[in-house]
């Protein structure tokens, strides 16, 4: 699936709720579901700049492909997490650079995050796109 067939799927899943109440649960669901990440990986260089909570995000290529692994401490920064994996792992990295995460803004994410929790998204997200950058220099 692409990126944008999946951010489809996210946003389809989503439209199901009305309430915002139901919609924080579904993410709490999400996270829960997010695969513990390695002790090792828990380390400062994956750590999240700029989270109120600690997000600790790992990223591997293999075979030409990003691979991620996350976890935070706080139960809906997880199922962000979680949101954010779904729809970037297992691409290339020039998927990853041209992608435009426009699910994020029509599941109406960003406006019932609080601020600091949209800067969070918006670090996250900045660093999945840094090591799509990384490994996409390396392969140049």
């Amino acid at each position: 699936m692409t990126i944008n067939e999946i951010q489809d799927e996210v946003i389809e899943e989503f439209a199901d709720f009305e309430d915002w109440m139901d919609k924080y649960q579904l993410l709490i669901d999400l996270g829960n579901d997010l695969e513990p990440l390695d002790e090792k990986y828990k380390n400062e260089q994956n750590l999240i700049d700029g989270c109120q909570s600690r997000v600790w995000v790992q990223c591997d290529l293999v075979d030409g492909r990003m691979r991620l692994s996350a976890e935070s401490d706080a139960l809906i920064v997880k199922g962000i997490i979680a949101l954010l994996i779904r729809v970037l792992d297992d691409h290339t990295p020039q998927e990853v650079l041209d992608a435009d995460l426009y699910f994020i803004e029509r599941i109406g994410l960003r406006e019932h995050l609080s601020p600091t929790r949209s800067n969070g998204l918006l670090a996250m997200v900045k660093q999945i796109k840094a090591y799509a950058l990384a490994y996409q220099m390396k392969s140049n």
